[in-house]
């Protein structure tokens, strides 16, 4: 199989059939063999339900149904556990993303061996100040500390080669940051791809202002883990060294004053009436304790095991 369409969706019952068909129009004009893979994310409308007419039409289309609402990492994990093509497209189900990028998303991953083509809505149809300036801001700050030249990280329409997909796991809010991801585990032919945006046709976005608030706390988190992830000791445990060490000496040096002083006679006071002993004191204290955080991440990392991050209530049948 050529390609997998993956597609997480919240309530988008209206676009779902309009989308299918775009969908398969390009893909079947370009003669791909291809499957197309719909999340659904705890939708309270009637979205499953056309999954189910879809997938019983033609069996290339494949349904997944959360429980419950658990977010688009957790979508997009599901889907791409199931995908089986050699490259893997995600879009979003609004209509938004434009299918007809697919075939020449797919030429870039197939003939110029890259592992990930990210697009980037250049000229986009969304509210100025609500969405175009704070993505840009939030843009800008993910390529600064993660170090992956992209102009646009929320783009939902990307292209993976199937290895990649196979090898990162996507949780948490972590999807913004699947090329960031896919640099950390090795794949770093990573490039950008401007393509067509379209204003919303029905219903309305499902993100709001907090996103990008969730998205500069993700992107700390996984600077964080790129960093660090693996040998929390390295950050923790020299920090409550080096705390440590300051404090021990900050205590040291209190101690030989008062000596000093006792010693030559002079004006002294108690060493408790010293507010620099207290100072010192708390900053051992402190450093003890990023120590033993530093010691309980190494434990926890050499112990832990995967749990089950979402429920799937139904697949279609051809899963």
């Amino acid at each position: 199989m050529q390609i997998s369409v993956v597609i997480p969706l919240l309530n988008e019952e209206q676009s779902l059939v309009e989308l299918y068909n775009w969908i398969a129009k390009v893909l079947r004009s370009n003669s791909f063999s291809y499957e197309i893979i719909f999340i659904d994310d705890g939708s309270t409308d009637g979205s499953w339900k056309t999954i189910e007419s879809l997938s019983e039409a033609d069996d290339r289309v494949k349904g997944i149904r959360f429980n419950r609402n658990y977010g688009k990492s957790q979508a997009l994990h599901a889907g791409f556990i199931e995908a089986q093509g050699e490259v893997i497209i995600t879009m979003d189900a609004d209509l938004q993303d434009n299918p007809d990028e697919i075939p020449e998303l797919y030429a870039l991953i197939k003939e110029q061996q890259y592992d990930l083509v990210s697009g980037w809505k250049k000229k986009r149809y969304d509210n100025v100040i609500t969405k175009n300036l704070p993505s840009k801001l939030f843009n800008a700050a993910a390529r600064k500390t993660s170090g992956v030249k992209l102009n646009d990280f929320n783009c939902g329409l990307k292209a993976y080669r199937k290895e990649v997909i196979k090898n990162i796991d996507v949780y948490g809010e972590m999807h913004r940051y699947i090329p960031v991801l896919a640099k950390n585990a090795g794949y770093n032919k990573i490039t950008e791809k401007e393509v067509k945006h379209q204003a919303r046709k029905y219903g309305n976005t499902k993100f709001g202002a907090s996103r990008f608030i969730n998205g500069f706390l993700d992107l700390i988190s996984i600077w964080f883990l790129s960093k660090f992830g693996r040998r929390p000791m390295h950050l923790f445990g020299a920090l409550g060294v080096l705390m440590f060490i300051i404090g021990f000496v900050s205590a040291f040096l209190i101690g030989v004053s008062k000596l000093y002083k006792l010693y030559h006679g002079l004006p002294n006071v108690l060493v408790t009436q010293n507010p620099w002993f207290y100072i010192s004191l708390a900053v051992m204290i402190i450093g003890t304790q990023f120590f033993l955080a530093g010691f309980l991440g190494e434990l926890i990392l050499r112990s832990k095991r995967e749990k089950e991050r979402y429920l799937i209530r139904k697949t279609t049948s051809n899963i």
